[in-house]
């Protein structure tokens, strides 16, 4: 099967790639700079590269010609954004979703998989909702707004005849994630994380990027064009996500439940500091409005119609703690262990002379390579 994958660089990206490349399927993607290292990973993973931009529709047709499946995962996720990541996260999600749908659509891919999120519906309330649950029209965050209008676009192209199946991952975590969920993990284990917190009830069905991949390669092969799929991890309260941290060591295991709005308070000049040191501003006014309701969804369907499977809490945050730490391990400095890197190296089994150096392992990540086997 020939993939047209866009978004391929990102931290789902390269999951999917794993997964897609491990069935053997020709994939395509679509990277901004071939030079960069995760476009070079890309091409080690036995990629094709097509230099393009979701915001320049100029030849996106063209690119994905001949495809079989057109998987859309390019977007911009930040909480804390500034009012140039705005525009940047306006530009890529909405518009670029827009260019690369109507793209497929004049290229006449047969299939298409859009990646949105369980934010297109909004909070879930206090119980388990499905794909069918409405947004209720207020955004929290210039994410979920772009999200929200981006969903809809890619809803009026399918009313346009584009045969679409839709995506609907909700938190994604993982080793090595780019979300506030890893920049806080990450603290955690480090021991800097501080012991107040917020929103102990609130409840996630946080997903485990590793087991949505998979779930959107299913969707790639077999889901029914003009179907909407959720994927999502068992629900957590937040209380319970700092439960399972607390079994690993790392930083303070007692938390000051702190109501939301002294969290805004003391985030947001903390804001500012955090993008002086070249960090996102994962601690802030935007994470705590997120992080304050409920997005408890079902995954019912895709379990049911795909075959999909997810991993309990307990294992998933075991093996998320274990890789994460190993990679942290790997790195010199505080900054350079609490940060995202641009390519997560612990998926590279057997590096030798024809492994791009960004995919490399190093010792310890290679230790905890061989308990995940």
């Amino acid at each position: 099967m020939n993939i047209f994958l866009t978004g391929a660089t990102g931290y789902i990206g390269q999951a999917l790639v794993r997964q897609l490349r491990g069935r053997g399927w020709s994939v395509t993607t679509l990277v901004r700079e071939p030079s960069g290292a995760a476009a070079q990973w890309l091409t080690g993973m036995g990629c094709r590269l097509v230099r393009g931009d979701v915001t320049r529709p100029d030849g996106l047709a063209q690119a994905m010609a001949g495809a079989d499946v057109l998987i859309h995962n390019a977007g911009v996720y930040e909480l804390g954004s500034d009012r140039a990541l705005r525009v940047r996260m306006q530009a890529a999600n909405v518009q670029g979703t827009d260019h690369v749908l109507a793209a497929a659509h004049s290229a006449g891919v047969p299939r298409s998989v859009y990646v949105s999120t369980v934010w297109a519906l909004g909070p879930s309330g206090t119980g388990q909702a499905d794909e069918s649950h409405p947004h209720d029209g207020r955004y929290r965050t210039p994410y979920e707004r772009s999200k929200v209008e981006a969903h809809q676009v890619a809803l009026r192209w399918r009313e346009r005849g584009l045969p679409l199946a839709i995506a609907m991952p909700n938190a994604v975590i993982g080793a090595n994630d780019h979300s506030v969920w890893g920049y806080f993990l990450r603290l955690y284990l480090l021991g800097w994380l501080p012991p107040m917190a917020w929103a102990r009830r609130s409840v996630y069905g946080l997903v485990d990027v590793e087991a949505l991949a998979s779930g959107i390669a299913l969707m790639a092969e077999r889901a029914p064009m003009g179907e909407d799929y959720l994927f999502c991890g068992p629900p957590q309260s937040v209380g319970a996500v700092f439960d399972h941290w607390g079994r690993h060591p790392g930083g303070w295991k007692r938390r000051l439940w702190m109501p939301a709005w002294f969290m805004r308070l003391q985030f947001m000049s903390m804001e500012p500091l955090q993008r002086m040191l070249g960090l996102p501003a994962f601690m802030s006014r935007e994470t705590v409005d997120a992080s304050s309701v409920h997005l408890n969804y079902s995954a019912a369907k895709a379990q049911r119609e795909l075959g999909w499977q997810h991993p309990g809490a307990a294992a998933m945050w075991d093996r998320v703690i274990t890789e994460e730490r190993a990679l942290m391990q790997d790195r010199h400095g505080f900054l350079a262990k609490l940060r995202h890197q641009a390519v997560a190296s612990l998926e590279a089994s057997q590096p030798g002379p024809s492994t791009p150096p960004a995919a490399r392992v190093g010792p310890r990540a290679e230790q905890a390579l061989g308990r995940r086997r």
